[in-house]
C-alpha cells in the first residue's frame, strides 16, 4: 500500500510556506523581463579569475584537507579573518566567539532551533526581512512587531513590544531589507538600553553592512552593547557577556554561490550552536571555507568592496533619479545609503500583489509588499525593488514601465467609483 505522505508530515510543516522571492525568481529570471525582485549581486562583479587561481593553490597546496571532514565551528584561518574584519567595525571577538554557517540563512534557522519553542514571540520590524520570517514559522514562532519609518525600527515605540517577553528581537540596522533603511545611532544606543532594562536578547543580522554608498559608517549593535556593558559596569569582557548574536555573510561581497556566512556570539551561545549544527550538517564545505580564505587573506577583499560600492552606488542613483521622474506623485519611496534595495509606496487602496499580475505582462517585476510582514494583509500598497542585478538602462526602462502602470492605475481608480 502506498504511503499517504500528507498524513505523515509534523505539523509544524503547516506553518510553512514557499518564498514569494523564489517562486517570483522562476518566471522573473526569464531574459525580456527586467526584475526588481530578487536580492542577487550583480555577476559582473564576481571574482572569477580570483577563484579559479584560489581553487588550484588549495587543491595543489592543501586538496586532500579541503575535500576532508572539519570541524563544525568552521576553518580557524577563516575565523580569525572574521575577528579581524569585525575589530575594524568595533568589534572585539575572538575566534572561540565565531561559527561558520552555511550562508547566513542557516544561521537563522539554527538560531531559530536553538532558541524558540512552539508559540514563543519573535520581536520584528515592520516590514522585515522575509527569510527570517520563513526560517522561523517552521518553529512555529509568534511574532510582536513594531512599526518602522524611513530611518528604521521606531524605537520610541518598542517598549509596548518588549512587554509582551518575547523571547529575542530581530533587526537589521544597515540598509534593511527590504526597506533600504538605516537606524541611527540613536536609535541602536535605545535598542540597546532597552533589552538590558527588560533582557531580551538581541539578533543583529548584517548582511549588508559593508555595502554603503554615502553617509558615515554608524557601529555595530554588538560594539554598542559591549560599550554599554562597560559605561554601566556590567561586564568586563566586551560581547562575551553580552545581549547581542550577531549574524554576517560572505553572499553579498564575495559570492553567495560559496554559501558562507557566520555568527558572532558569546561563547556559551556558540557552543549551543555547534551542537544544533552537528545535527544539520556536520560543518559547512572545507572546500568553501579554504577557498574563500585563500581569495581574502591578503587584502583582496576591501579592494573588491571599493568596486562593489561604486557600481551598485551607480545604479542605485539611477534608480532614484527614475523614480523621480517616472512614478506619480502619489508614490514615495526610501532613499537608501548602501545596500541591495529600496522601498517603494503607492496609495494606500493600491495592493501590489494585483499590480504584479500586470506588471509581469509589461515584462517588469518587483516582490510586493505583503511578504515582509507576518500578517500578509499589511504591506499591500509597497513594493521592493532591488537595483544591484540590473544594468542602467534597465532600471531607467523598468521603473519607466512601473511608473506608467502605477499611473494609469491611479488615474483609473476615480473612473471606476463614479460608475459603481
Amino acid at each position: 500500500m502506498a504511503a499517504l505522505w500528507r498524513n505523515r508530515y509534523a505539523q509544524r510543516n503547516q506553518r510553512m510556506g514557499r518564498s514569494v522571492i523564489r517562486e517570483l525568481l522562476k518566471f522573473t529570471m526569464q531574459p525580456d523581463i527586467i526584475s526588481f525582485a530578487g536580492g542577487l549581486p550583480a555577476p559582473e562583479v564576481f571574482p572569477l579569475a580570483e577563484v579559479q587561481e584560489a581553487a588550484c593553490r588549495v587543491l595543489a597546496e592543501r586538496g586532500a584537507a579541503a575535500l576532508q571532514y572539519g570541524p563544525t565551528e568552521g576553518y580557524q584561518p577563516l575565523r580569525e579573518f572574521i575577528c579581524h574584519q569585525m575589530y575594524g567595525y568595533g568589534v572585539k571577538a575572538e575566534p572561540g566567539n565565531v561559527v561558520i554557517t552555511s550562508g547566513s540563512q542557516q544561521a537563522l534557522d539554527l538560531i531559530g532551533k536553538l532558541l524558540i519553542n512552539a508559540g514563543d514571540r519573535v520581536l520584528v520590524e515592520e516590514p522585515t526581512y522575509l527569510g527570517a520570517l520563513q526560517a522561523w514559522n517552521a518553529y512555529q514562532a509568534e511574532y510582536a512587531t513594531v512599526t518602522s519609518d524611513d530611518c528604521g525600527l521606531r524605537t520610541d515605540l518598542l517598549e509596548e513590544g518588549l512587554r509582551v517577553g518575547p523571547k529575542f528581537m530581530y533587526v537589521l540596522p544597515n540598509f534593511q531589507n527590504p526597506a533600504g533603511t538605516t537606524l541611527p545611532l540613536d536609535r541602536r544606543l535605545e535598542l540597546v538600553r532597552l533589552s538590558h532594562k527588560y533582557g531580551i536578547p538581541i539578533v543583529e543580522d548584517d548582511p549588508y553592512g559593508a555595502l554603503r554608498y554615502e553617509g558615515e559608517h554608524v557601529s555595530p549593535v554588538l560594539a554598542l552593547d559591549a560599550d554599554f556593558q562597560t559605561a554601566e559596569g556590567l561586564a568586563g569582557r566586551g560581547f562575551e557577556e553580552g545581549n547581542v548574536i550577531y549574524l554576517g555573510t560572505f553572499s553579498k561581497t564575495l559570492a553567495p554561490g560559496l554559501r558562507l556566512g557566520w555568527v558572532a556570539a558569546p561563547v556559551e551561545v556558540i557552543e549551543q550552536l555547534v551542537m544544533v549544527k552537528q545535527g544539520a550538517d556536520l560543518h559547512t564545505s572545507s572546500l568553501d571555507q579554504m577557498l574563500a580564505y585563500e581569495i581574502v587573506k591578503d587584502g583582496f577583499l576591501d579592494q573588491h568592496i571599493r568596486i562593489i560600492r561604486q557600481l551598485y552606488g551607480e545604479r542605485r542613483d539611477v534608480m532614484l533619479s527614475s523614480l523621480a521622474r517616472h512614478f506619480p506623485a502619489e508614490c514615495s519611496w526610501t532613499h537608501p545609503e548602501g545596500g541591495l534595495f529600496l522601498w517603494a509606496r503607492a496609495p494606500e487602496w493600491l495592493d501590489t500583489a494585483e499590480l504584479l499580475k500586470e506588471a509581469v505582462k509589461r515584462k517588469v517585476a518587483y516582490v510586493p509588499g505583503f511578504a515582509f510582514y507576518p500578517n500578509p494583509t499589511h504591506g499591500r500598497n509597497a513594493m521592493r525593488l532591488n537595483f544591484s542585478n540590473a544594468q542602467p538602462a534597465q532600471i531607467e526602462e523598468g521603473i519607466r514601465r512601473l511608473g506608467v502602470l502605477l499611473k494609469e492605475t491611479i488615474d483609473a481608480r476615480p473612473f471606476v467609483e463614479n460608475i459603481l
